[in-house]
C-alpha cells in the first residue's frame, strides 16, 4: 500500500538566530570585532499534521531558542518558518502576525511562573479569548470549561487562582490555556522537568491522550530520551545550536547514527536495567558556543574523531528513507556522501 502525503503545518528552512556577547568599555574602545552565539544555527525541519517531533540535546544546544524563535519571540536573523496558512512567520509583524500566534501555542517549563497570580483562572481564559476573538462572549465559560475537563480539570477551578493548585494541576491548566484556541501547532517546552515524578508520568500521559483525541501537531522539547522515546513520532538531535540527527523515534533509538545521539541513549537510565558504564557518559563539556571547533563541532568530544573530523565540517546529509546525520562516518550503513 503507497503512503499518503502528509499535510505539513509548519516548515522551517535554514533558520538562524545569535545573540551579541556583550563588550566591555575597553573592547568598544578598541573596535574589537563583535561576538556572537550561534544558538540555532541554518536548523531545516517540518512537522506534518498528527505528528508529535521530539527535541532533544545537553543544555544549551539551542532548543528552547528555537522554540521562542518559532512562536515569534525572538525574530530570527535569517531563514524562514511557514506555518501552514499564513506564510512565513519570520517576516509578519503587527496585526499579522498576532493572527498567526493563535495557531502556534506553547507550554512552558515551569507551571508556576507561566500563569498570571493575581488572576483567576476564568480570568486567565477569558482575556485569552476576548483578545484573539475566538468565539462570541456568551460562550466563553462553555469552552473554558470543555477545554479543562478535557484537561482533567473540574470546572470549580475557573473561579481559584494559580495559587490554589498543584504543579501537576497549573501544568494541566497552561495546558488548557494553550489549546483553547485549537492551535495548529503545539510547542511543549520541557513541560513535566519542573514536576515530581511521578506527576511526570501523568502529563505525559495526558499529552498522549490529548493527542490522539484532538489529532494535536506537538514539538516536544526535552532532556528525559526515554519520554521523547514514548511521545515521538520523529526525534531531532541538536547540538551547540545545529540539528546533528533527525529520524523516525523507533529507528532513531534502536540505531542511532550519530556518535552523540548513541552516548546520549546509552547514558539515559532505563528502568529496570543496569545504568550504563561511564564508558557511555559523554567525555567533556560542550564548548563555547561562542567559539565552535572547526570542523565537527562534536569532534573534541567523540570518540570516533578523525583529523578529517577536526578539520571539515560535514553536512547533514540523507539516506533514501528521510532520515538525516551530520557526520562524517555515519553509525550505519546507507548514508550519502
Amino acid at each position: 500500500m503507497s503512503e499518503q502525503k502528509q499535510e505539513q503545518v509548519i516548515c522551517v528552512s535554514h533558520l538562524c538566530k545569535t545573540f551579541p556577547v556583550k563588550q566591555n568599555l575597553q573592547e568598544i574602545a578598541a573596535r574589537k570585532e563583535q561576538k556572537v552565539v550561534r544558538a540555532v544555527d541554518d536548523v531545516s525541519f517540518s512537522i506534518d499534521r498528527g505528528e508529535t517531533l521530539g527535541l532533544v540535546g545537553e543544555s544549551g544546544c539551542g532548543k528552547s531558542t528555537l522554540a521562542r524563535t518559532l512562536i515569534r519571540l525572538y525574530r530570527p536573523d535569517a531563514g524562514s518558518m511557514e506555518l501552514n496558512g499564513y506564510g512565513d512567520l519570520a517576516g509578519l509583524e503587527g496585526k499579522a502576525l498576532k493572527e498567526a500566534r493563535k495557531d502556534i501555542q506553547m507550554v512552558f517549563q515551569d507551571p508556576y511562573s507561566s500563569l498570571n497570580p493575581r488572576m483567576t483562572i476564568r480570568q486567565i481564559f477569558y482575556e485569552i479569548l476576548s483578545v484573539h476573538h475566538i468565539c462570541p462572549k456568551e460562550e466563553y465559560e462553555k469552552r473554558t470549561i470543555e477545554i479543562l475537563e478535557k484537561t482533567g480539570m473540574p470546572s470549580y477551578a475557573l473561579d481559584r487562582r494559580p495559587s490554589a493548585f498543584s504543579g501537576g494541576q497549573r501544568q494541566r491548566i497552561g495546558i488548557a490555556r494553550a489549546l483553547v484556541m485549537n492551535p495548529e501547532l503545539l510547542i511543549a517546552d520541557e513541560p513535566v522537568s519542573a514536576l515530581d515524578v511521578s506527576i511526570q508520568a501523568q502529563i505525559i500521559n495526558l499529552l498522549m491522550k490529548l493527542k490522539k483525541e484532538l489529532n494535536l501537531t506537538m514539538l516536544f522539547i526535552s532532556h528525559d530520551l526515554r519520554v521523547v522515546q514514548y511521545l515521538s513520532d520523529r526525534v531531532m538531535v541538536m547540538y551547540l545550536g545545529r540539528v546533528v540527527e533527525l529520524a523516525k523515534a523507533q529507528e532513531l533509538f534502536a540505531h542511532p547514527a550519530h556518535p552523540y545521539t548513541r552516548i546520549l541513549i546509552d547514558a539515559a537510565p532505563a528502568i529496570g536495567a543496569v545504568r550504563a558504564g561511564e564508558e557511555s557518559a559523554i567525555q567533556g563539556e560542550p564548548p563555547s558556543p561562542i567559539h565552535v571547533p572547526k570542523g565537527c563541532a562534536f569532534s573534541p568530544r567523540c570518540p570516533y574523531a578523525t583529523e578529517r573530523c577536526r578539520q571539515e565540517e560535514p553536512a547533514l546529509t540523507g539516506d533514501t528513507e528521510g532520515r538525516l546525520v551530520r557526520c562524517h562516518y555515519p553509525l550505519i550503513d546507507g548514508f550519502y556522501g
